[in-house]
């Protein structure tokens, strides 16, 4: 086997952090399932996990220059497969985001997606080959990040294409935008934010004024964030141990396995185990900007940072959703919510981090 591929050349702390995180989520998913319609989720969680390590793998044994040369090609079937979803696909809540596949498994694209547009703005940014973007070049790169973006929207499905995000603002970030752009980007955000008022679905407009005040419908949209902030409390120092949340166990929290999976957390594990878990988080972070800093080339980095950029922004929505910091999204915690396309992606993502890491070792 050659060198760039040997198992000893993997991250092992990096993989090892986020199967630690992954197995907490396991034993909460397993822990808020007592009881109820959920109670079979934790073993297909782990699963996931082991589906999610053989993708990292495979992910990390081809050459991510050979995927950035193929990205024309990976935008293509992304954007193809979206317009499958839209129009084939399974219709669950009123939003059509999952394609049915055999064996009774929903297959979410724009999850995926995520993987596609890290890898076409490392490769659009690698091309550039200056020391700041021309608006020209940034135009271009907002409307290539912007056509899925907009399809996920439509679906609807406005967290997950939210997640789009941060990986063109810290690829944009990385290439050195001028100034005089981010003024004009600012200045533009003022103007559209307010506007997009107009643009979002009733339910949509529902989670915002939920948001500014849960209590103006305590029994409605505004109960989610009740009953998490509830269960965050009564966490207290050291929370409630292992199936015994009172808030999970009798059913007041809503989808404690899923979306609210860290407010289910906190009840039984209190501060300390909130802040063992974020700290767990903080490392995998730090595990990934290490790799980005020694990566062989520019697209290398762009690729780490890119990824740590679109988990970092899932953490950081996820948990202000559910302390009533943030609005209700939809976006879930990176491997520790249950859900399989998300956990595949995120063990994907980890895959390219370790990619670039082994490039490192080739002779």
């Amino acid at each position: 086997m050659a060198s760039y591929r040997s198992i000893k050349d993997l991250d092992w702390g990096l993989l090892l952090i986020a199967l630690l995180i992954a197995a907490i989520g396991i034993l909460q998913i397993f822990s808020a399932g007592q009881g109820t319609k959920w109670k079979d989720l934790w073993w297909k969680q782990i699963i996931f996990v082991c589906v999610g390590l053989v993708l990292m793998w495979i992910i990390s044994s081809v050459d991510y220059h050979t995927l950035l040369g193929q990205v024309p090609i990976l935008y293509g079937a992304t954007i193809f497969l979206l317009i499958v979803t839209a129009l084939f696909g399974v219709k669950i809540f009123e939003s059509r985001r999952w394609i049915s596949l055999p064996g009774g498994f929903l297959f979410q694209i724009s999850e995926f997606a995520k993987l596609v547009m890290v890898l076409l703005v490392a490769r659009f940014l690698t091309e550039l080959r200056t020391e700041s973007m021309h608006w020209k070049d940034l135009a271009k790169l907002c409307a290539l990040v912007g056509v899925p973006m907009l399809m996920v929207m439509k679906q609807p499905d406005l967290g997950t294409s939210m997640t789009y995000l941060p990986i063109l603002a810290m690829g944009v970030f990385l290439a050195g935008l001028r100034w005089q752009y981010t003024v004009l980007i600012a200045a533009m955000a003022i103007v559209l934010i307010p506007s997009s008022w107009f643009l979002l679905k009733d339910y949509q407009k529902s989670r915002i004024q939920t948001f500014l005040d849960p209590s103006r419908d305590p029994k409605g949209d505004g109960y989610q964030v009740i009953q998490s902030k509830i269960a965050i409390g009564n966490g207290g120092m050291w929370g409630k141990g292992v199936t015994h949340g009172t808030q999970t166990r009798y059913q007041f929290l809503p989808v404690p396995h899923t979306d609210f999976v860290f407010a289910a957390f906190a009840e039984e594990h209190g501060f300390v185990g909130v802040v063992f878990v974020l700290g767990l988080y903080f490392l995998l972070f730090m595990q990934i900007v290490q790799n980005a800093q020694t990566a062989p080339d520019r697209g290398g980095m762009y690729i780490c940072m890119c990824i740590c950029a679109t988990l970092l922004f899932h953490l950081l929505v996820n948990v202000g959703m559910v302390v009533g910091r943030m609005p209700v999204t939809g976006i879930p915690l990176p491997l520790m919510s249950n859900g399989g396309s998300g956990m595949l992606s995120v063990f994907m993502m980890l895959g390219l981090v370790n990619n670039v890491r082994l490039r490192r070792f080739v002779n």
